[in-house]
């Protein structure tokens, strides 16, 4: 998939157990909710499992609820999330998620 180039957030927000909120330049605020992150996890890993038709992340039956970890800058490109079923190596870039955006107004201030 060719995506284009899209300017870093300017805010970051990680809800490790809500979902990541994003504010964009132009004004747009962007939530993922986690499990949303998780299953649609752009490695290599993620991305053949979902191509064999198999789920990604833990198990939907899980006992535990799905958290983040832990999530690092990943130069100026993208985000790095650490889950808690161990998986960390997907780097979201900022193209993908504003490409996946579900748009809320920007609020003022």
């Amino acid at each position: 998939m060719d995506l284009p180039d899209a300017e870093a957030p300017t805010d970051v927000e990680l809800d490790r157990a809500g979902g990541l909120t994003l504010h964009w330049p132009d004004g747009t605020v962007s939530h993922f909710g986690l499990e949303e992150l998780r299953r649609n996890c752009p490695c290599a890993e993620c991305r053949g499992l979902r191509e064999r038709g198999l789920v990604v992340g833990p198990h939907p039956r899980s006992l535990l609820p799905l958290t983040a970890v832990d999530a690092e800058l990943v130069g100026g490109w993208g985000l790095s999330i650490k889950w808690n079923d161990g998986h960390s190596t997907g780097i979201y870039a900022w193209s993908i998620l504003r490409a996946w955006q579900d748009p809320a107004p920007a609020s003022e201030e």
